[in-house]
């Protein structure tokens, strides 16, 4: 069975089919970069794009890079202010003529990894992690997802964690993967203080290059391992929300119902079952 993911970044969108058999991509993916400003229009008017690139009429699962509720932008950390108390999920649905069930990106990536990936087969506390134009984050117990927890907007050392230890600082402070990996080591000290995780997974474009700082990282007692989907694991997440978003309202994922607000599939706290998928 396929199901659309599309994931919206800071930098870029990228989606793709995915084949939720297997938990991968079932064509190659296709990216936009992310406008800016980074406003609602412009952004659905990429997220279209990268849709209709595949010719894709069915459900469509979306990641945001912020709190979402009831398919509705909570926060706008990395993107237009103009996002905050926004229906994305219905106008993308009204836009498409198809259900579309809108999550928070690191969350989409880690049920994505709970079940496919590094995380496959964990009940403990486990901890994925973003890093990117930000710092996403998603935290599991028992299997359970618990929305919407955004670790990378903690204090650290007097300043946001993101804004020092996100790959966007990387890059734009030049810094080598020796200091940056400093900066992660010191976050991740301060994420398992607060949690006490077995596990950390490290996601994000920059988990294609892990060996390039994770050896780098020794002060932390929990286990810490690059995401297994990398940077895909958002796509994926995504697919899987809304093929649990139309199996929750009765529907077949893959049907195309008609269009308007109320084809946006919303799962609510179940989204937490998807690392069971």
């Amino acid at each position: 069975m396929n199901v659309f993911g599309v994931d919206i970044g800071g930098s870029g969108i990228k989606g793709a089919p995915v084949d939720l058999e297997r938990g991968d991509l079932a064509a190659e993916r296709h990216k936009v970069l992310t406008p800016h400003p980074a406003t609602p229009d412009a952004v659905l008017d990429g997220v279209c794009e990268v849709i209709q690139h595949f010719g894709w009429s069915g459900p469509v699962g979306a990641t945001y890079p912020g709190v979402v509720v009831g398919g509705t932008a909570c926060t706008a950390a990395n993107v237009d202010q103009d996002w905050i108390g926004v229906n994305a999920a219905g106008l993308l649905a009204e836009r498409l003529g198809a259900p579309v069930t809108l999550v928070n990106d690191a969350d989409a990536a880690g049920i994505a990894e709970l079940r496919f990936g590094a995380g496959r087969g964990r009940t403990g506390t486990v901890i994925l992690l973003t890093f990117g134009t930000g710092i996403g984050s998603a935290v599991f117990t028992g299997g359970q997802l618990v929305p919407n927890t955004e670790l990378g907007h903690l204090e650290l050392n007097g300043h946001e964690a993101e804004k020092r230890a996100s790959t966007r600082v990387k890059d734009d402070e030049d810094l080598s993967w020796q200091h940056w990996a400093h900066r992660v080591e010191k976050y991740l000290a301060h994420v398992e203080m607060l949690f006490s995780p077995e596990l950390f997974i490290i996601g994000g474009g920059v988990s294609r290059k892990a060996d390039k700082f994770l050896p780098l990282i020794k002060g932390i007692r929990a286990e810490v391992v690059p995401a297994q989907l990398r940077n895909n694991a958002g796509i994926v997440g995504g697919a899987m929300a809304a093929a649990l978003a139309g199996r929750l309202a009765g529907g077949a994922p893959t049907q195309t119902p008609s269009s308007g607000p109320d084809s946006a599939e919303r799962p609510g706290s179940d989204l937490g079952s998807a690392a069971g998928f």
